[in-house]
């Protein structure tokens, strides 16, 4: 452990408590920092989608923080993802590690893990958020939503695509949201079609339906992507919000009515455009950002949440080699990940027309291919260029 006594900059303020913020509380307190953690929500989130880890330097990174084992125990065991016609009929697959890669989980149960493996050494304050940043030489003075005001030394935006800390230091969100055409949204649903650890998709001109079993068959999670310019609404208004989602899928068949049926009984409702970040740099002064609030790929990539706990690893690591002097560790900490970060956005350009053809030709199309898959000599392809890509980076060991 590194626990200097020359370590300075060691109060810092993490905003989110997903998946990016506990992960970094993690390694700052192993390095002799003291985290504290503010999140909008009442308690650890719930719900949302299944997330994967890919290759060693995934693997290599969830090992040397302890919680590889808890996550396998946890993982989903998905098989392959078979897509179908209205009537449910098989009309294609595609194998597991494309869709899975090598460990599987349930974006919840990896917020669960996280929170319970830094619960003990880290402040977390929940049902707040921060309104305000005001740095001056010596630190940050925050001010809160809810609770009174303090100092840090440093602060870390880790929440997410629509980052609260990014429009506090660095301005609104359309100078670095990319909008790529689709929203998507997920919700927990009754496994009534009795999916075995697998999953179906329906898929028509502009829009998916998917649907897979989760958590040991018990729930399945209900999944649906649509094109659309950009869309108008409040985010914290979830009813809206499921409006727009029945609208946009008024008349598609499959499952669909079913589960927009259920859909206004589920408690953890997810909708959101499908966006990348894109910023020029990701620190001012003494606030810097991680994870999706910095460098979001977009769910399409496949590589968010590894991206995300790579660069808590990474940032942290950093910080500790410079001493916690926050310029220099800041500074390294982007030289460490722009290409890595940048390789992973890239990764996810152009799925979407693949995911939600814009016409039934190009639907029939992708069926073919994926039929014809199993039986082509570079059928491994898809997941070993996923698994190099999650794999472009070298993880320093910061504790030799």
């Amino acid at each position: 452990m590194n626990t200097t006594p020359r370590l300075k900059n060691k109060n810092i303020l993490i905003s989110g408590a997903g998946v990016a913020g506990p992960a970094l509380a993690y390694w700052l307190h192993r390095h002799g920092f003291t985290p504290t953690i503010v999140e909008r929500a009442p308690g650890v989130r719930d719900g949302g989608y299944a997330v994967d880890f890919r290759g060693e330097a995934h693997l290599t990174m969830l090992d040397r923080m302890g919680v590889l084992d808890d996550i396998r125990r946890e993982r989903t065991n998905m098989g392959a993802m078979t897509y179908v016609n209205e009537a449910g009929k098989k009309l294609s697959s595609m194998p597991a590690d494309v869709f899975s890669g090598d460990l599987e989980i349930l974006r919840g149960d990896l917020g669960r893990i996280l929170y319970e493996h830094t619960r003990d050494h880290v402040e977390y304050i929940f049902d707040d958020s921060i309104t305000a940043l005001t740095e001056d030489a010596q630190g940050v003075q925050v001010t809160f939503e809810r609770g009174g005001p303090r100092r840090f030394d440093l602060v870390v935006g880790a929440d997410g695509l629509h980052s609260n800390v990014r429009a506090l230091a660095f301005g609104p969100e359309s100078r670095f949201v990319k909008e790529m055409g689709l929203y998507c949204a997920i919700f927990t649903t009754a496994n009534h079609l009795g999916l075995d650890h697998t999953g179906q998709i329906y898929n028509t001109p502009g829009k998916l339906v998917g649907m897979y079993s989760a958590r040991g068959n018990t729930e399945a999670k209900a999944t649906f992507y649509f094109g659309s310019s950009p869309l108008s609404y409040d985010r914290r208004d979830t009813e809206r919000q499921k409006k727009i989602l029945a609208e946009a899928f008024a008349g598609v068949g499959w499952e669909t009515p079913r589960l927009l049926d259920a859909m206004w009984e589920a408690r953890d409702f997810y909708f959101d455009s499908i966006s990348q970040v894109h910023m020029d740099s990701w620190s001012a002064g003494r606030v810097t950002l991680l994870g999706d609030a910095a460098y979001c790929a977009s769910p399409l990539s496949g590589m968010g949440t590894g991206l995300a706990m790579i660069g808590a690893y990474v940032l942290a690591g950093e910080l500790a080699a410079a001493g916690g002097d926050h310029r220099a560790g800041f500074a390294s900490y982007e030289e460490a990940m722009r290409e890595y970060a940048a390789g992973c956005q890239k990764s996810g350009d152009g799925v979407g027309k693949w995911m939600v053809p814009e016409s039934r030709f190009m639907a029939w199309f992708i069926n073919q291919n994926y039929k014809l898959l199993p039986y082509v000599p570079w059928k491994g392809l898809i997941a070993k260029g996923i698994r190099q890509t999650a794999n472009a980076i070298a993880l320093k060991d910061y504790e030799r």
